[in-house]
């Protein structure tokens, strides 16, 4: 099964975490399922930008973005040109590397 990585986020994921994924799924199922509480306000449609996260690691191995996951894409914060939207991205064979941005179109941290 892949690894998924993910770097130390101050309010979500304080340590980071590393744990397995399920080749198939949905990476963003597979972080709440792992405690990490990323924001997904549509609800995995791909109708906004609270999911987003940045992959360092492995963005190569991962299927094209739809044009929707591109449109959505353009309202997130802090968007590279390695990003995607976790509700999106099916978990590949390859291990995943990820940062989950500071801020969000719907959140901004107050904490630093």
């Amino acid at each position: 099964m892949p690894l998924i990585t993910v770097r130390p986020h101050p309010l979500l994921c304080p340590q980071g975490a590393i744990f397995e994924a399920r080749k198939g799924g949905f990476l963003c199922d597979a972080l709440l399922k792992h405690g990490i509480a990323l924001e997904h306000a549509c609800e995995k449609s791909c109708a906004c930008a609270t999911c987003h996260v940045i992959v360092h690691q492995g963005y190569e191995a991962l299927s094209a973005a739809s044009d929707d996951e591109e449109d959505q894409l353009d309202h997130a914060w802090g968007v590279q040109a390695n990003s995607r939207l976790s509700c999106q991205v099916v978990v590949p064979q390859a291990d995943l590397v990820i940062e989950l941005p500071r801020y969000t179109v719907n959140l901004a941290s107050e904490h630093d």
